[in-house]
């Protein structure tokens, strides 16, 4: 089966409140989960990096997304913020919907989540630390229809990848936060 392409920053179908999941046992649902790993697992390949995908991005508005911490996919259904710290940070966010993009926003230092997991059970994961707060903040705004780019800070709040890299100790003083290089063991 070819896998959906990753939908682009234009696409209006990214502008959706996506819906609950409703059975995490019902078999399109079951496939929709194995095609949305399928596609983060391909573009980690393809292009060296990505943690997390939600289901918007390939056309799938409903509340659910992918992960990839470094020990295989997995998914998060209905997955929801259940507290946040005051603290926040700024950082430099990248998205499979703009890769060649990065755009200056500021997260919560910490959040903690509710989920339902792939056997059904409700998960719940606290107070977590900076790198993983901040993706799944991007990951559930992708759910609720917003982008990174709806996030930048002002007008100067976006740069290439090209020229980001090229210049990584510039842009990374102008931030509290980077994202770690990737890790595709």
């Amino acid at each position: 089966m070819a896998l959906p392409s990753i939908l682009p920053s234009d696409d209006a179908r990214l502008r959706l409140i996506a819906s609950a999941v409703l059975d995490v046992f019902d078999p399109q649902f079951r496939q929709q989960s194995e095609l949305l790993k399928s596609c983060l697992d391909a573009f980690r390949r393809q292009r060296g990096f990505g943690r997390g995908i939600a289901a918007p991005q390939i056309g799938i508005s409903q509340r659910f997304i992918a992960l990839n911490l470094g020990e295989g996919s997995f998914t998060l259904v209905n997955p929801e913020i259940i507290w946040h710290s005051e603290q926040s940070f700024t950082m430099w966010d990248d998205c499979m919907c703009f890769p060649d993009t990065l755009v200056k926003v500021r997260r919560f230092e910490s959040i903690s989540v509710r989920y339902i997991d792939e056997a059904g059970k409700t998960i719940e994961w606290h107070q977590l630390d900076r790198p993983l707060s901040e993706l799944l903040q991007h990951e559930l705004d992708h759910l609720d229809g917003v982008l990174a780019l709806d996030l930048a800070l002002d007008v100067n709040s976006t740069v290439s990848r090209q020229e980001f890299e090229m210049d990584r100790a510039k842009y990374q003083k102008q931030v509290d936060y980077t994202i770690p290089p990737p890790s595709l063991a």
